[in-house]
């Protein structure tokens, strides 16, 4: 029997937030992903509410917009909308979404401009019936799958969504009729980029990877008769789920009545999972090539200490994504931990319109020193990486204003030169700045006395997997997938920057 959530246990749900601009104040020089998707099968329980409870778990991997789709066996209804999980589903909207299959989505732009329309589930009828659709990744090939989509008789009005999750949809729709298996083989087979896919039919969910496995994807049980699949294993324990395993690449998962069966829908490629789930985007408590990635981190932690050591008094996280790696460094080198920021967990998007001297306090809305843990003391400020460099001089400059004598930066992600294709929301090349200037160059732009990047073979060893099983493009320039001139020209950047501007428009509801 599977006992339902505690609706009444989860962070307070504001009312509906009338139709203003939104202000992202928690936007800085941290890429991106993202999207994060789930999907949940409770025979006996509507799953509206798990689905809930999974998203808020699944909220880091998108904060721009979230979804939710839900059958009930019959008909599909879908609500969207852009804002957090909390701001989007309000119990009577719960209330509204009765059935016992659903699938969710968090989103952060990477593929179609940041409105409502492009929010997901992507919601589509075809003659057969009706699907929605929830995507995490990004395709390289859209521009030119759509014009054969349209070749081929498919309609796209300026109406319809410009995301290439869209187009994932329509090529299900067409191709349902012949069997839910061959229909994600079509998707495997014209879709090229990373996908980490889950799919709501009136009677079943199914889950599918690419044959690269650039994004994460695990499928698993909820008590006795349920199943779900999500990106991350960090959305299981909220619902009382147990993962069972992570998708392989190009493997399917078909969740309905008769349970849980797993398909190849395409031979597996290259293993090419993201190392920068493992750097950064991924929660610390999840679980990715049978790796917690909270001891992956703090093992890179240790290798930064190893090949980057320095004579010092403290090791200080930023906060929070650098504490596990901020712990193996002070363990390593055998230099005090101490935090020397304090994060407001509570800064992301407001819609009270900042003023352009609140703007402009940038880090300092986030982070707040802690003077008298930093007076004095030589500092090894431990974050995960650098991207434009527009955050990182600012704290340092922080600790400078709150007494550090000296400031060593150390850095788990290599160098970042080249921008990402496959869903990571991160920069132009022309952005990054590790691809424009030299490591010292840098160091004296942020201001700090010495500065280290972890290298590429050793933050591969800190996950304890072969080199060749990630992607590792955004550092070495090897992209697994061919990246077409019409993706080069054509790289979606939107939603980027110190502050991002959105419009929450009208709910939407489909059904």
């Amino acid at each position: 029997m599977i006992t339902p959530p505690d609706f009444d246990a989860a962070p307070p749900v504001p009312g509906w937030l009338e139709p203003e601009i939104a202000v992202d104040l928690d936007a800085g020089d941290d890429p991106r992903e993202k999207c994060g998707v789930i999907g949940i099968y409770t025979p006996e329980l509507d799953s509206a509410t798990y689905a809930y409870f999974g998203l808020f778990a699944l909220q880091h991997r998108g904060q721009e917009s979230a979804g939710m789709a839900v059958s009930d066996g019959r008909r599909v209804k879908t609500i969207k909308d852009m804002g957090l999980v909390s701001q989007v589903f309000t119990r009577d909207r719960l209330d509204a979404l009765k059935g016992h299959l659903a699938i969710g989505h968090t989103r952060y732009s990477t593929s179609g401009v940041s409105e409502v329309q492009n929010a997901q589930p992507i919601f589509c009828q075809y003659e057969e019936g009706e699907i929605a659709v929830a995507h995490n990744g990004n395709l390289v090939n859209t521009k030119s799958l759509r014009q054969e989509l349209i070749a081929e008789g498919e309609v796209f009005g300026a109406q319809h969504a410009s995301s290439d999750s869209e187009l994932i949809a329509r090529i299900i729709a067409r191709n349902i009729g012949q069997g839910i298996e061959f229909a994600v083989g079509e998707v495997m087979r014209r879709c090229h980029g990373a996908f980490s896919i889950t799919v709501l039919t009136p009677k079943a969910i199914i889950g599918f990877r690419d044959p690269y496995g650039i994004r994460p994807l695990t499928a698993g049980t909820i008590g006795e008769r349920g199943y779900m699949v999500a990106s991350e294993t960090c959305a299981f324990g909220p619902v009382g789920g147990k993962p069972v395993r992570e998708l392989a690449p190009g493997e399917m998962v078909i969740i309905d009545d008769s349970g849980m069966r797993f398909s190849q829908g395409a031979p597996t490629a290259k293993p090419s999972m993201c190392l920068f789930e493992f750097i950064y985007f991924a929660r610390p408590d999840s679980r990715m090539y049978g790796q917690l990635l909270y001891q992956a981190r703090y093992r890179m932690g240790q290798q930064l200490a190893r090949q980057w050591p320095v004579e010092a008094d403290i090791v200080v996280p930023v906060p929070d994504s650098g504490i596990p790696a901020a712990l193996g460094y002070a363990r390593e080198a055998g230099i005090e931990f101490r935090e020397g920021m304090m994060k407001s967990r509570y800064i992301h998007r407001t819609f009270i319109q900042p003023s352009k001297a609140i703007r402009e306090l940038g880090v300092r809305m986030k982070l707040t020193p802690l003077e008298e843990h930093l007076a004095g003391q030589r500092v090894v400020l431990v974050d995960d990486s650098i991207v434009r460099g527009t955050t990182t001089d600012k704290i340092v400059s922080m600790l400078r204003d709150a007494g550090a004598r000296e400031v060593h930066v150390r850095i788990t992600a290599p160098p970042i030169i080249k921008p990402c294709f496959y869903g990571i929301n991160m920069a132009t090349e022309a952005e990054l700045i590790s691809a424009n200037l030299s490591t010292e160059a840098l160091r004296q732009r942020l201001g700090c006395d010495t500065l280290g990047f972890l290298s590429i073979d050793r933050a591969v060893d800190s996950v304890g997997r072969p080199k060749a099983d990630f992607c590792l493009a955004c550092f070495n320039n090897d992209y697994p997938i061919p990246i077409p001139n019409e993706a080069r020209e054509d790289s979606p950047q939107d939603g980027v920057g110190e502050f991002s501007v959105t419009d929450p428009g009208q709910p939407t509801l489909i059904e």
